[in-house]
């Protein structure tokens, strides 16, 4: 049973992600198989925007960068217990923007967190990724894939970092160089685009 909001248009999502997911392959020179699960699901008509939809469904993140660039905080995360940018599932009806920015505040309990303007002008993603999540039994969920579009997000100097204990065992800055096991595909595009520095 579809749980979305009355207002919410699953089918108009769909067509969202399929677009978002054109505009980024051209943006980033990314070959179409690389979501090939995720283009099969929209044009399934899968409820992707739901988190009971499986084989997967779309997910958010954030890769929160202090003020010049230089360090991106991470959070440890509970259930997969790895250091990794903060993000959760989606949630209609919100943007996917203003979801991933969600996420970002709600873990680390930074105030005053805002996206880069490089996605106000462009309309896209910084990267989209569709990875494997391990089953949880005690949830009735079985193995499947996360589809998680990725958004970059700017912290102000000295913001207080107060992770939510009960989502996270933590929060730390650290070298964008921790990216490049975690997203180096969006750590890639980051330099591409000018939005770190060395």
């Amino acid at each position: 049973m579809d749980s979305s909001p009355v207002d919410f248009d699953p089918a108009g999502f769909r067509n969202h992600v399929a677009a978002i997911l054109d505009g980024y392959a051209r943006a980033f020179d990314v070959p179409d198989d690389r979501h090939a699960l995720l283009r099969r699901q929209i044009a399934r008509g899968d409820g992707i925007h739901s988190r009971r939809t499986f084989p997967g469904h779309v997910t958010t993140s954030a890769f929160i960068l202090d003020e010049v660039g230089r360090r991106t905080l991470l959070i440890h995360h509970r259930s997969l217990a790895r250091w990794l940018q903060p993000g959760g599932h989606y949630e209609a009806p919100e943007d996917l923007a203003g979801s991933a920015l969600r996420e970002a505040m709600e873990e680390t309990g930074i105030d005053g967190l805002a996206l880069d303007p490089w996605h106000r002008a462009s309309g896209l993603p910084i990267d989209i990724d569709s990875h494997r999540i391990p089953a949880r039994p005690e949830r009735d969920e079985p193995e499947h894939w996360h589809h998680d579009i990725r958004y970059v997000v700017r912290a102000e100097r000295g913001s207080a970092v107060r992770p939510d204990l009960l989502e996270v065992h933590g929060a730390e800055w650290r070298g964008l160089q921790d990216l490049e096991a975690i997203a180096p595909q969006a750590l890639r595009n980051m330099r591409k685009l000018g939005l770190v520095h060395p």
